[in-house]
């Protein structure tokens, strides 16, 4: 028998204006022993992009112009082996999960749109671990491979755009930089979301002006997650991002992140911090740097963070050398972590909580087309803390992209870190991982 919950990511304080509809709109229904909810989903398209909501558009369109149907569709298999020091040994694990976000959004009237989409990320082979208890599937003795079922709303806001303003309200997707301080976690089949307001400016010529408050941060572990503030968090959040291109050759970026979350206040933060980059002599500069209070997983110490790469193309080929420091506590909560630090994601943890006993990336990164289209990235990586007082062990990374046109991406991914034992969390080491994933994207 079919249950009967309804797609429900916490509560949604905004959606009490004008939205709460959208949130509750789409009973999603799970089976757990017949997996049908993907083919369901795909079937009930057509009635989804059927309508269009009275609030934005003040007379139907006969045509269907009004509508523009979103569909991203993603097959993954990955591999995951975490082996950690000690008698704490994992099984290896396995997911073939089925990822879709299926929605509409509304074309301008009088500057005003929508957008709604939902999401569900179906395991096909669910030998792993999901990350978070009450997660499906749940299997603690297994390697973490973060991609549990999950069955939500993933956007759903309206949208102004005028007079040099965009402003957004509702569920949403927020990205901001390098997303090493805010971003949506686009590598897992659960995106991050953020029930916020959000506001774009640019008043001013070659000045952009962002700013976010979020009232609550939906996290990729889904609403069955039921440990305390794993699938969405409470927040009294303020986001402020800037960016400057008038200097010729020249982008200059800023942004102040005052972060607070009701009931998770080690995650509590304000941080500020600028950035620049510029090309000399044909090679690509980026410097950043910031400064935050309430880091560590007490909130109680200040800490820096400074990133700096160079990159220099060949033709078709490009090489980045990179270094970037955290000093002990220094916390990225609502960062794209998997694109930082290696993609073996062993460092998630402690950089995300602010746990960890400092961080040093050193790491080069080489870039070149193949054959048939392809274009092949290999990086590797060396790790210690940021007093160069201890190692934490070294890994190489590879990805191979193949584009076929505007809608088919494949991607293949491997990562390998070797720790050298030293702590990085408490007197925790790091545990040996490997990590394999290859994946087909579909986006119209």
């Amino acid at each position: 028998m079919l249950s009967k919950r309804l797609i429900h990511r916490g509560s949604p304080r905004f959606y009490r204006i004008g939205l709460r509809c959208a949130h509750d709109l789409v009973p999603i229904q799970k089976n757990h022993s017949m997996k049908f909810t993907p083919l369901f989903l795909l079937a009930s398209t057509p009635l989804l992009l059927a309508g269009t909501p009275d609030s934005v558009i003040s007379e139907p369109a006969a045509s269907g112009d009004w509508i523009k149907p979103l569909i991203d569709l993603r097959a993954r298999y990955e591999f995951a082996d975490i082996d950690p020091a000690g008698p704490a040994s994992l099984d290896e694990s396995s997911a073939f999960s089925i990822r879709g976000r299926l929605g509409f959004e509304t074309t301008d009237w009088n500057g005003f749109s929508a957008l709604l989409e939902g999401e569900f990320s179906q395991a096909l082979v669910d030998d792993y671990h999901g990350g978070a208890l009450g997660a499906d599937p749940f299997n603690p003795t297994q390697s973490v491979i973060a991609d549990p079922e999950t069955y939500e709303l993933n956007q759903g806001y309206i949208q102004y755009s005028g007079h040099d303003t965009v402003v957004k309200l509702g569920r949403q997707r927020i990205v901001y930089d390098k997303a090493a301080f805010v971003g949506n976690v686009i590598w897992r089949q659960n995106e991050q979301t953020y029930d916020a307001i959000s506001v774009t400016g640019k008043w001013v010529d070659d000045l952009t002006v962002n700013y976010a408050y979020l009232a609550q941060v939906n996290r990729i572990f889904g609403s069955e997650a039921i440990a305390p503030n794993v699938g969405y968090v409470d927040s009294n959040s303020h986001l402020f991002n800037f960016s400057y291109t008038g200097f010729s050759d020249v982008k200059l970026g800023g942004y102040a992140y005052l972060m607070k979350f009701d009931d998770k206040p080690n995650w509590d933060n304000n941080t500020f911090g600028i950035s620049a980059s510029k090309s000399i002599a044909d090679i690509e500069f980026y410097g950043e740097l910031a400064w935050q209070d309430n880091a560590g997983f007490a909130a109680n110490s200040d800490a820096f963070y400074i990133h700096a790469t160079a990159t220099k193309e060949f033709g078709k080929q490009s090489i980045t050398a990179g270094i970037e420091s955290l000093d002990a506590g220094f916390k990225t909560p609502l960062a794209t972590l998997h694109a930082f630090n290696g993609f073996a994601d062993v460092f998630v943890a402690g950089r995300g909580e602010g746990s960890h006993n400092g961080l040093l990336d050193a790491y080069v990164s080489h870039s070149m087309p193949l054959f048939w289209g392809m274009k092949w990235t290999n990086t590797i990586h060396a790790y210690g803390d940021n007093e160069l007082s201890a190692g934490y062990g070294w890994e190489l990374d590879s990805v191979l992209v193949k584009k076929f046109d505007e809608h088919f991406t494949a991607i293949a991914k491997g990562a390998y870190f070797v720790s050298e034992g030293d702590n990085f969390v408490g007197l925790a080491a790091l545990p040996d991982a490997t990590r394999f994933s290859i994946e087909l994207n579909y986006k119209f």
